[in-house]
C-alpha cells in the first residue's frame, strides 16, 4: 500500500513539474514561419519560401492518382483489361492488383517520349535553378497538351468547347479545363471499341457452346462452365496477351 502511495505521489510531482517547465522551454523555441515571400531578380516576379514549396508540393501529391489516371493512357488500358477478364468469363483473375500493376507500367513504357521531354525541358532546368517554379510547371505541361491532343477527337472537343461556350482559334489554344474532359471521352471511347472487338471471340465460343448443350438436352448445365476453358485455350493459342499489349500500344502510334 506504501508502495502504491509513493508511486502516485511521484507521478503527481513529475506531472506539476512538466506543466510548469514546459511553456516557458517551448517558448525558447523559434517558431518556423507559414511562408516568406521575396522579390525576384524581374519586375513583378515573387518567389516563395521553400517551406510554402513543400507545402504546395504535399498538396498537389494528393492529385497525383486523378492526373495519372486523367492525362495519361491508364484510363484506355485498365478499361480494356477489365472489358478482357469480363468476356473471358474470369472474375477475380487476374486480380485487381495485377492488373493495375499491369497497367501502371504498360502506362510508364507508352508515356516514356513524354516523360522524358518533360524531364528535359522543365525538370533538370528546374534542378539547376534556370527556371522558377512556375515556370517548370508551365514547360512541363506542354508536353501533356502535346500527346492529349494527339488523342483527343475532333467532335469530343468540339463538344466541350460548345458547353463552356469558348471558340479557340487553333487546338494549341484550348484551355486545358476544355481538353482534359475531351481527352477522358476520347480514351473511354477508344477503350469500348477495342473491348467490343475483343467480347466477339468470346461471345460467339459461349452462344456455341449454349447452342451445343441445348440440342443434348443438358439445359441444366451452365454454358459459362464448359466455355471457359475452351476460351482460355483460344485465347492461349493466339498469344492473347501480346496481341492486346501491342495493339494498345500501337494504338499511341508506338
Amino acid at each position: 500500500m506504501v508502495v502504491n502511495v509513493s508511486g502516485r505521489a511521484l507521478a503527481t510531482l513529475a506531472l506539476l513539474i512538466f506543466t510548469a517547465w514546459a511553456p516557458a522551454a517551448l517558448a525558447d523555441i523559434p517558431g518556423i514561419p507559414a511562408f516568406t515571400v521575396t522579390p525576384g531578380e524581374e519586375e513583378g516576379v515573387q518567389e516563395y519560401s521553400v517551406s510554402l514549396q513543400i507545402l504546395a508540393l504535399m498538396t498537389a501529391l494528393t492529385f497525383l492518382p486523378a492526373m495519372l489516371m486523367m492525362m495519361t493512357s491508364f484510363t484506355r488500358i485498365i478499361v480494356v483489361f477489365a472489358i478482357l477478364r469480363q468476356a473471358l468469363g474470369l472474375q477475380s483473375t487476374p486480380s485487381n492488383q495485377i492488373l493495375l500493376g499491369l497497367t501502371l507500367f504498360l502506362t510508364i513504357f507508352i508515356m516514356k517520349p513524354v516523360l522524358e521531354e518533360v524531364n528535359e525541358v522543365a525538370l533538370q532546368p528546374y534542378m539547376q535553378e534556370e527556371l522558377s517554379s512556375l515556370e517548370a510547371v508551365e514547360q512541363a505541361s506542354q508536353p501533356f497538351r502535346k500527346f492529349m491532343l494527339a488523342q483527343t477527337r475532333e467532335s469530343d472537343l468540339g463538344l466541350f468547347m460548345r458547353i463552356a461556350d469558348e471558340q479557340y482559334d487553333t487546338a494549341e489554344d484550348v484551355s486545358f479545363w476544355v481538353l482534359l474532359p475531351a481527352f477522358v471521352t476520347s480514351e473511354l471511347k477508344t477503350a469500348f471499341q477495342i473491348g467490343f472487338i475483343l467480347f466477339i471471340p468470346f461471345l460467339i465460343i459461349d452462344m456455341v457452346v449454349a447452342s451445343v448443350l441445348m440440342a443434348m438436352g443438358m439445359m441444366m448445365l451452365s454454358p459459362i462452365i464448359i466455355s471457359l476453358p475452351f476460351k482460355i485455350m483460344l485465347f492461349v493459342l493466339v498469344d492473347g496477351w501480346a496481341l492486346i499489349m501491342g495493339t494498345l500500344a500501337a494504338s499511341y502510334g508506338i
